[in-house]
This record gives structure tokens, C-alpha cells and sequence, in this order.
């Protein structure tokens, strides 16, 4: 079996806000310099608007039909608040504290803000910033242990279900004793450290010259001896007499808490003695609840106030050090000035970390007051419909979700500039200090004795903030304790929830969905649940699991090796080698609380399936392709669709399995159709149109295809209309393997013709418009900019104009009329055999195309971009590329303007409309657009750009991506930082946008330590740490420059890259992947490969280019947002 952590459904530990994307901490490799570069010095091919993602529908399967119920108040001793993404870690020199989502018991709704008080820990001049004195009196119940808190409630009610002689009022007498041990202990072991420093002990001496008088009173002494004798004055405190009546008084305390510790067990061990029917368990049970909810909290606040001591005693004994050597006025002057600064910085830097952390736990210490919404419309007569109401509500919260995203956003960029002056500062009097002393200035040097006792005073400033910033993370944000109200109903709550759990879910209908299942989808189609794979087949071993993971490699490793002729006993030698490498890193164990994790998100993904089904909700990604669910009623949905299949002129319906008239019956047709297209492809070969082996790569395998189906994707462009957008699949159909080898054969010809009039991507548009704008000078201030996008990208025209166009275009560009091996009159009859043997399911009817061809196959994009290639000549004609700049990418085109005004191109357009009424386009004119995710100005001659975003897309969100999650969004940053660069003008507007990115980020579940490493990377690629927060527009322009630059050659690797795989010598593996080193395997592949291949003719790394992906199981549009196709070869 499967090494996983066997849990019941009944006492699954749940937890709420937790679904973050955990850092593999068993990675190492996971955030070195070496994988993080590999961005930078690699580049991916061009994919297909509509990626189709791949699903395996017999797993789904397994998964068990439980439903889970949840209260909205959780035991939180059932929290998996243990899991955490990383350890404590912190920015810069040393590390970034990332902590995991906390629990909330109480769910507090996000339209409305909390006033936040201010208390001790807002207040500037106090140097720990926290407020951890006691609020309890001896004798008072903890609120926690009273009736009035639900889980304790729950807890009483499950023990004594079968102890009818226990009362509640004797389990909360125990539960009351169990808590004052503990808490008396931690006293006391906090009064044994004031009693150590005070006689000098707490720390061992360092063996230097250097004596000083070691005991320390720390504060909290020196307020306790204040009280007892009040006519001792702090003047006198450290007097001999005094020395003894403090430790005299502290060993007096000591024996106190002693009494007190020995007076409760006493207590708690005649209660249990008096109980009848008391068992270990129940015990057990008690002192759990009593851990978590009460002792957990006040261990972490007496584990700062430890370390703030020990802190203190330190920073004394240094500070004595100093003065013993006696520092003459400048050198006095010059340690008190920059530990003080020290001081500033490091408050100021644990001030906007905090804010950062805040954000990944979904809260705030920012006041939200000032956001201004009204709710009144809420009521209006026109929204009585539920799912009217629901629309509303809905749009509501995103909204005030984004305003209050962009008021903290405002805040880092505040508290950014804070830390960074503070910075500079601290660096320029430190470096002041070196210069002074390097060049000899009259008294105004330092020894080296002094100079030693300073650093390891900054350092111990350093280290008191961090321990402070910890205890923070730990108490307010990981755990909210002051949100769990654990000790005392009067605790203060800081932060407040920053976003409802719907709110980045785009809702459309009145659901039954639980906080719980709302979290779980916030996070997007893309999110994938832990370990699934593990979970979903725990039934099996773990050998079988790693099989199951490695089989893809040695799939396409044992079809490469047959195809390449490699020795049959190296072959094996590799495998052996690669499995046993795989075997060793993946058959580890999973750890306990992740598999916990794993297993409650399997149950809370199969409730939300069966709600969905039960409740006729549909749940789709959305149409723009980015990280967000879209959910609906499905019967409005489908009614929807079905009007689109009805009105569209783009497919007809080729048969209807339920039609009792069908001349033939479903299977007998499609083996018809199949028939058809084989016996065309045998006059092809016999007329030697086609060669032997490609008619074999063509010829259909009935028993091999899938018949495609279609789905559809909600379209939210439009703020007020829902449209859709149809999706058909294409992998393993009829026509698959002739398209695959078609569009090998026409997109590497037709990109070559196409390059001058096409943008490869968005950072090779902003690229060419900066030259022409900033280098070519070629702006003026009358010029207009014009775009236009495509609408019917993909349906076109119909299939024999579409091959006409085809066939023109490739007569009118080649030499020969051959295209390599085959004749244009063979392409053209391939082509034939494609388009009009493209069929799919929807519901129980069979379609096939019109117009067009699947949008998930390459070769539809190809043949679209020939066809506007031709059809784009008209508006070349009118374009002067001597002046303007022309380009299209895919749907898209941009051109500048300078022939005429903005009438008479918009005439211009609309005649060309008018006449080629196939393709369907909508258009915008001005000195003002938007393009390709920018926003482009012309202001009097000089060009002003920005990265621009839709007002009717989701913000605060990510791309939808495949694959490796994780990996991708690690590209996507770095690629969404370089073209935030080269799209802002102005300084101001890019670090807008890199914050905006980081919070999207922090607000989606990554980690504060993922940000900060990729943001830290992209930054220290050319060594310009500093413009981080840098708002030097001069300092600026140079840095964008060299991005620039760097774009070109990335441009020049991806046409190499592109060129490896048109000629098969890009050869790319994957394997599943769950949990486990992968970057280490992937090194150590890359290593193993290079062992055995370096000599090789075709293999080695000098003639071809490996690529090794680890795909994820399944993601969570796989398991809840898709559908099993209606209709199968078998029926």
C-alpha cells in the first residue's frame, strides 16, 4: 500500500485558508540560482491559443463518493496548521519567513471592514512592537474554556456521550487545571531566565580581554522590585543590597509558582480520582484541546519574551564592552547614530514584510475605512430574482476585493520607499565610517576591538527584530490567535480579512457551496490538490505508484531509442539507471500532515462533484484563459449553447444517434467515414503522391481514435452579455497525425514568408514599436494607432476557398511547385482530406465543420494566419511600411497610421468589411489603444506605454496554465516582470506593476520566500538589485535598455529552439509528477544523458536540445471543470 496517513472521513483534520502552493521543501534545488536561471537561458515554442489539456477519466473513478459537511467553525484542534511552506526564513542576507493560511473560526463577511484599534504593538517608539502581558487573573476561566466557545462545547459533548456519571462542569474543572500547569510553568521558566541574567548567567562569557559586570536586570525585574519597594528609584536598582533583594525576591517567586504548580496537580489528580468512568483517552483528549487552543498561544509569547531577554542581556553586556574601552566622542556618537538607524531599517523592513505576509494569510493590518461602496442596490426591485441577487453580490465583492488589493498595494509601495531610504541612509554613514577611518581623519578612527563590539551589536538588533517579526507571523497571521479569541474576549484583533472566499470566483447562480468548497475553487482551475495522485490510488503500493509516474518517460525514452537504432543492451542499461535514480527520489514517504492535507481535499473535491451534479451547476475556467471559475446554472448554460450550435454557420450536424430514421447505425457510420479516408490515402500512395512511410503515418486505426467532442467556455469580455466560446478536442482523432505532419510541413515555410508582417510575441511587439517610436524617430505627433482583432479566427472561410488560399499562397512563394517531398496538388488533397473529415460530439448528435477546424490543432492556426496573411495585403497596400509600423500576432493586428485622418481610415476599413464579409473583425482608431496587454499612447510625438488591463477581466489574477503548475508560474513571473519593463514608459508605472504582481501572487497562495527569490532573480540578472526600489527615471531607462536587448536575443534563441523542432531534433519527456526532488532528477537526467550521448551523431547535446517536464496528476478543471465525453467509438 501506498505510504500515506490512513484518516476517517469523520476525523479528517480540516483547516481553513490553507490551500497555498507549498514549496517543496524536500527539494533543494527548488529555489537555487542554477534552476531559477533556467528562464533566463531557455525558451519554450509557441502554443495554440486553446491548449487542449489532457484527462484520464478511469482515475477519476476512484475517487470515493463523501460528502463532507462542514460547521463554519471548526475544531481547530483538527487543523493542519503544522504544514507549513517553509521554515523561517527571511529577506535579503538571510531568509524569508513563509508561514501557511491560518484558521479562522469565525467567518467575517468581506463587505464590510473592521476598525482597527491601536494599540501598544502600533506604536513607533516601542522597540519590541508586541503587547504579550498577561490578561487573565489567576482564578479566571480562559474564554476558551467556557460554554459560550463552540468546540469546546462539541469536544464535552463527544466525551460524555458515553459517561453518563462525568458532568460538563467536572470535564471543564480539569480542562481549567490541566491549563493553569501549564501556564504557571511557563512562568516559572520565564522567571528562571530573569533570574539568570540578573546573576549574570544567561549567556556564556566570550574568551576576550574584555571584562565587564554581566548581571542584568531586565525590565520586567526592574518594574517587579519597583513595586514591592516603592522607595527604591531606578537610580538604585543595581546597588549591592539591591542585587540581593532582587534575587532574593525572584527565588521568592520561584517557590510561589512551585506552590502553585504542586497546588493544581493536586487538584486535577483528585478529580480524576472522584470521576468514575474517566478513561486515558478522554484524558488525552482534554490535554490535546487544552495544547492547542491554550497553551500553543501562550508558549509562543513567552518564547519571544525569552528571547527579547536574552536579546537585552546581550545587547547590555556589549554596550559595557564598548564603554570599557573607553571610545572618545566620535566613536560614542558613531555607534549610538547608526544602531539607532540599524533600528529604523530593520523595523522598517519587518514593517513591509509583514504587509507582504499579511496578504498570503488574507489579511490586513490596513484600515479599509476609507473605501467607499454602496450596498444599496442590493435591494433594488430589479434584483429580486436569486440568481440576479447573487450576480450583484458577487460582483460586489470582487470589486471591493480589488480596491482593497490596490489600497495595500499603495501601502507596500509606501513601505518600500520607507525601507529604502532607511537603507541608503544606513549604508552612507556606514560607508562614511570606513572612509573616515581608511583615510586616517583626526579622531575619527576605529580600533578593531570597537569595531567588532559594533558589528555584533547591529547584528544583535537584527536578530531581536527578526525573533520579533516571527512571533508575529506566528501569533497574528499563521495561527490568529487574536482572531480565535483563545485567552480573553477583550485580546485585540489587528488584522482583518482582506477577501471572501467567493470573491475571486466569478458566480452566476444561487449555489450550496460551504466556505470550505469556495476556498478550495478560489484557487482556480490551474490549482492542483495535493498528492492526488497518492490518495487516488492508495489502495496500491508505492512501487506501483512510481511505475504509474515513470511510465510516460519510458514510453517516449523506448519509442526515441527504437527510432535512433540505440544498442538494445545500452537501451536497457539507461532504463535501469533512470528507473532506479526516479525509484529512489519518488518512493519516499509523504509526511504525515501533507497527506492529511491530500486526503481532505480529495473528500472536499468529491463533495464539490456531487453538489455540482445534484444542484445542476455547471463549472467552467473562463474563455480568456486565465486562473478563475466561472459557475453557472448548467441548464441556462446548455440552452445557451444549444442556441449557438443552432444559429451557427460554422457546423452541421452529420448524425443524430437518437434519429430511429439513421440509415446505418452510429459505429457502422464512423467505420464508413474511416474507410473513406483510408481509400483516399491508398490512391494517394498508389499514384505515389505520397511515400510508403507516410502513408502508413497516415492510414486510421479505428481501435486507436477518439472522436472528438466539444464544450464550451464562458466569455466575460463583455460586462454585460455572457457569451461562449466553443472548444473542440482533437487528440487521437481521424485526422490527428495528418495534421500533426501537415502543419510540420506548412507553419515552418509559411513563419518564413510571414516574419516581416508578424509579432512573435508581446515583448517583440513593445520591441518593434520602441525602435520605431524611440530609435527610428519615426512618430509624429498626427500619428494614429489602429487594431483590430479577428473575431472568427478559426472558421474563416469555407474549406475549398480555405484550400484555394492555401494552394495560391503556396504557388506564389515557392520556387518549385513542391513543398520538400510533396506537390502543392498533394498538400491541397490532404488539406481536403482534413478539413471535411473533422467531426466532434455534443450531447447525441454528430457535427462537422463548416468552416474551420478544431482551435486545440496547430494546423488550424496555420492555415489562419496563410489566410490573413492574404487577406491583409489589402491594408499593406494603403500602408507605407517605409513609415508606419504593420504587424499581426495571431487574431491580432497593429498598425500606425500617418496616410489620412482617422475618418477616412476608418471608411477605409469598413469597405474592406464590406467586401470580405468572411472575416469578421472589430477595430479601434485613435492616438490611444490597447494592445497585446498594453496600453499605447501617442502624446504629441512621444510614445508613453503601460502594461493595460481589461476593466471587464478578473484582476488579482493568474494565467490558466498545464503541465507543471508550479513551474509555470515560476516562468510567468519572470516573463510578467521583463514585459512589465518593456512595457512602462515611466519608472513610476513599473514598480506599480512589479508590486501588483507580487500581490497577485502572495493573494493566490504563493509564498512570500517564492516571490521574493523570483523578484530578488529577475533584479540581480544584470546586477541592478538596487532599482528594486529605485524611482530614478535615468537609472531606469538604463535598465530597460539592457531588457531590451535581452529580448532580442531571447527572440534569436526561440527561432533556434523553433528550428530544432522543425527539423526533429528538439526532443521533449515528461513524467508525473506528485511530490518528491524533482529538480534533482531532472539534474541528475540532464547529467545522465550527457554521460551516455555526448559522442552520439543525432543524441548529443551539440545536435539536439532535451527538454524533461514533470506534469502535474490533475488539476482541479481536470476533476471538477470538464465533462466525460457523451459519445465513444464503442457505442
Amino acid at each position: 500500500m501506498a505510504n500515506t496517513t490512513t484518516v476517517s472521513t469523520n476525523t479528517i483534520k480540516s483547516f481553513n485558508d490553507t490551500f497555498d502552493i507549498i514549496d517543496d521543501t524536500n527539494d533543494g534545488l527548488q529555489f537555487s540560482d542554477d534552476v531559477l536561471n533556467q528562464y533566463f537561458h531557455s525558451v519554450r515554442l509557441q502554443s495554440t491559443i486553446f491548449e487542449e489539456e489532457k484527462i484520464e477519466y478511469e482515475i477519476l473513478n476512484d475517487l470515493d463518493s463523501v460528502q463532507i459537511i462542514e460547521d463554519e467553525e471548526t475544531i481547530l484542534s483538527q487543523k493542519l496548521s503544522q504544514l507549513s511552506t517553509k521554515t523561517k526564513q527571511e529577506i535579503d542576507s538571510s531568509i524569508i519567513k513563509d508561514k501557511k493560511r491560518c484558521y479562522s473560526s469565525k467567518t467575517s463577511p468581506c463587505t464590510t471592514s473592521k476598525k482597527i484599534k491601536k494599540t501598544k504593538a502600533n506604536n513607533d517608539d516601542d522597540d519590541d512592537d508586541i503587547n504579550i502581558h498577561e490578561t487573565t487573573s489567576k482564578d479566571q476561566m480562559p474564554n476558551y474554556l467556557t460554554m459560550n466557545h463552540k468546540a469546546f462545547v462539541r469536544m464535552i459533548e463527544n466525551l460524555l456521550q458515553n459517561t453518563p456519571s462525568v458532568t460538563s462542569s467536572d470535564l471543564q474543572e480539569m480542562a481549567f487545571f490541566m491549563h493553569q500547569i501549564e501556564a504557571i510553568r511557563m512562568k516559572k521558566d520565564i522567571t528562571i531566565i530573569y533570574l539568570k541574567s540578573v546573576t549574570g548567567t544567561l549567556t556564556e562569557p566570550e574568551l576576550d580581554l574584555i571584562e565587564v559586570d554581566r548581571r542584568v536586570w531586565p525590565m520586567q525585574v526592574k518594574s517587579l522590585l519597583l513595586s514591592n519597594h516603592p522607595m527604591t528609584t531606578t537610580n538604585d536598582v543595581n546597588q549591592p543590597d539591591q542585587q540581593t533583594a532582587c534575587e532574593k525576591l525572584i527565588n521568592q517567586r520561584l517557590e510561589e509558582l512551585n506552590e502553585e504548580i504542586q497546588y493544581y496537580q493536586e487538584k486535577l489528580l483528585a478529580k480524576k480520582n472522584s470521576l468514575i468512568g474517566f478513561t486515558l483517552t478522554m484524558n488525552e483528549t482534554i490535554e490535546k484541546f487544552v495544547k492547542e487552543f491554550g497553551i500553543k498561544p501562550l508558549e509562543l509569547k513567552y518564547q519571544l519574551k525569552t528571547a527579547i531577554v536574552i536579546h537585552d542581556f546581550e545587547l547590555e553586556i556589549l554596550e559595557r564592552k564598548y564603554m570599557a574601552e573607553k571610545p572618545n566622542e566620535y566613536q560614542y556618537e558613531i555607534a549610538k547614530r547608526l544602531s539607532n538607524m540599524r533600528r529604523q531599517v530593520e523595523k522598517s523592513k519587518r514593517a513591509l514584510m509583514e504587509l507582504k505576509h499579511g496578504v498570503f494569510f488574507n489579511k490586513s493590518s490596513v484600515s479599509f475605512d476609507s473605501i467607499q461602496m454602496s450596498t444599496s442596490t442590493i435591494n433594488d426591485t430589479n434584483l429580486n430574482n436569486e440568481g440576479k441577487q447573487q450576480q450583484f453580490i458577487n460582483k460586489y465583492e470582487y470589486q471591493l476585493r480589488c480596491k482593497k488589493l490596490d489600497l495595500i498595494a499603495l501601502n507596500i509601495s509606501q513601505a518600500e520607499v520607507t525601507y529604502y531610504r532607511l537603507q541608503a541612509q544606513f549604508d552612507s554613514e556606514l560607508s562614511l565610517l570606513w572612509k573616515n577611518h581608511r583615510n586616517l581623519v583626526k579622531d575619527q578612527g576605529m580600533i578593531t576591538s570597537l569595531i567588532s563590539l559594533l558589528e555584533k551589536r547591529l547584528t544583535n538588533i537584527t536578530n531581536r527584530w527578526r525573533d520579533i517579526y516571527n512571533y508575529r507571523i506566528d501569533y497574528f497571521l499563521q495561527n490568529a490567535y487574536d482572531e480565535l479569541d483563545h485567552m480573553n474576549q477583550d485580546e485585540i484583533t489587528q488584522y482583518v480579512k482582506i477577501m471572501s472566499s467567493s470573491s475571486s470566483i466569478i458566480i452566476d447562480v444561487q449555489h450550496p457551496f460551504n466556505d470550505k468548497q469556495l476556498q478550495l475553487l478560489s484557487r482556480g482551475p490551474s490549482y492542483v490538490p495535493s498528492c492526488l495522485m497518492y490518495t487516488s490510488l492508495s489502495n496500491e503500493s508505492m512501487g506501483d505508484i512510481v511505475k504509474k509516474q515513470y511510465a510516460p518517460l519510458k514510453h517516449q525514452l523506448n519509442n526515441l531509442f527504437l527510432k535512433y537504432k540505440v544498442n538494445l543492451n545500452l537501451h536497457m542499461e539507461i532504463h535501469k539507471k533512470l528507473y532506479d535514480l526516479f525509484k529512489d527520489l519518488f518512493s519516499k514517504s509523504i509526511p504525515s500532515s501533507l497527506s492529511q492535507r491530500a486526503l481532505y481535499e480529495k473528500k472536499l473535491i468529491e463533495s464539490i462533484r456531487i453538489s455540482l451534479k445534484k444542484h445542476n451547476i455547471i463549472l467552467r475556467r473562463t474563455a480568456d484563459n486565465m486562473n478563475i471559475f466561472y459557475m453557472g446554472n448548467k441548464e441556462e448554460f446548455e440552452k445557451k449553447a444549444d442556441r449557438y450550435l443552432l444559429t451557427s454557420e460554422d457546423y452541421d450536424v452529420l448524425f443524430d444517434v437518437n434519429d430511429i430514421n439513421n440509415e446505418k447505425p452510429f459505429t457502422l457510420a464512423m467505420k464508413d467515414m474511416i474507410e473513406s479516408i483510408n481509400a483516399l490515402l491508398e490512391q494517394l500512395k498508389i499514384h505515389k503522391a505520397v511515400n510508403n512511410d507516410l502513408y502508413k503515418q497516415f492510414i486510421v486505426d479505428p481501435t486507436h481514435v477518439k472522436i472528438p467532442y466539444l464544450y464550451f467556455l464562458p466569455n466575460l469580455s463583455n460586462e454585460n452579455v455572457l457569451s461562449l466560446v466553443p472548444i473542440v478536442t482533437s487528440q487521437y482523432s481521424t485526422t490527428w497525425k495528418m495534421a500533426k505532419y501537415l502543419n510540420k510541413l506548412l507553419r515552418p515555410y509559411a513563419d518564413g514568408v510571414l516574419r516581416s508582417t508578424s509579432f512573435t510575441d508581446e515583448t517583440d511587439f513593445i520591441r518593434k514599436l520602441y525602435r520605431y517610436a524611440i530609435i527610428e524617430r519615426r512618430l509624429r505627433p498626427s500619428t494614429l494607432f489602429c487594431t483590430i482583432k479577428i473575431t472568427n479566427f478559426c472558421t474563416l472561410e469555407e474549406h475549398k476557398e480555405m484550400i484555394d488560399v492555401i494552394g495560391y499562397f503556396l504557388q506564389d512563394n515557392l520556387a518549385t511547385n513542391k513543398l520538400e517531398t510533396l506537390t502543392i496538388q498533394t498538400i491541397r488533397n490532404l488539406l481536403h482530406l482534413f478539413l471535411h473529415n473533422n467531426i466532434f460530439t455534443y450531447k447525441n448528435s454528430i457535427y462537422k465543420f463548416t468552416k474551420g477546424s478544431p482551435n486545440t490543432i496547430p494546423l488550424t492556426e496555420t492555415l489562419s494566419n496563410i489566410y490573413l496573411f492574404v487577406w491583409q495585403k489589402k491594408i499593406l497596400k494603403e500602408v507605407n511600411q517605409n513609415i508606419e509600423l504593420f504587424g499581426r500576432y495571431k487574431d491580432r493586428i497593429f498598425f500606425t497610421w500617418n496616410k489620412s485622418t482617422a475618418i477616412a481610415l476608418e471608411t477605409f476599413l469598413e469597405d474592406l468589411r464590406e467586401k470580405h464579409r468572411n472575416v469578421r473583425f472589430q477595430k479601434l482608431i485613435g492616438t490611444s489603444v490597447s494592445f497585446l496587454n498594453a496600453y499605447i499612447e501617442n502624446r504629441q510625438g512621444q510614445l508613453y506605454t503601460r502594461t493595460h488591463y481589461d476593466p471587464n477581466m478578473p484582476r488579482y489574477t493568474l494565467p490558466y496554465v498545464t503541465g507543471h503548475t508550479k513551474s509555470s508560474y515560476s516562468d510567468w513571473l519572470f516573463f510578467a516582470l521583463i514585459r512589465a519593463i518593456c512595457y512602462c514608459t515611466l519608472v513610476d508605472d513599473f514598480q506599480q506593476e512589479r508590486v501588483y504582481l507580487e500581490l497577485t501572487y502572495l493573494i493566490n497562495g504563493y509564498s512570500v520566500l517564492f516571490v521574493e527569490t523570483h523578484v530578488k532573480r529577475f533584479f540581480n540578472h544584470f546586477s541592478s538589485e538596487t532599482m528594486r526600489f529605485s524611482y530614478n527615471q535615468n537609472s531606469y531607462d538604463q535598465f530597460r535598455q539592457q531588457w531590451f536587448k535581452f529580448i532580442e536575443q531571447r527572440h534569436e534563441l526561440s527561432q533556434q529552439l523553433q528550428k530544432l523542432d522543425d527539423t526533429n531534433c528538439l526532443f521533449q519527456f515528461h513524467y508525473i509528477y506528485d511530490f518528491g526532488p524533482k529538480c534533482r532528477f531532472n539534474r541528475d537526467f540532464r547529467q545522465l544523458w550527457h554521460h551516455y550521448f555526448q559522442q552520439h551523431p543525432t543524441l548529443s547535446e551539440e545536435k539536439c536540445k532535451i527538454i524533461l517536464n514533470a506534469k502535474n496528476f490533475h488539476s482541479l478543471n481536470t476533476l471538477l471543470g470538464m465533462d466525460k465525453p457523451t459519445l465513444t467509438l464503442g457505442q
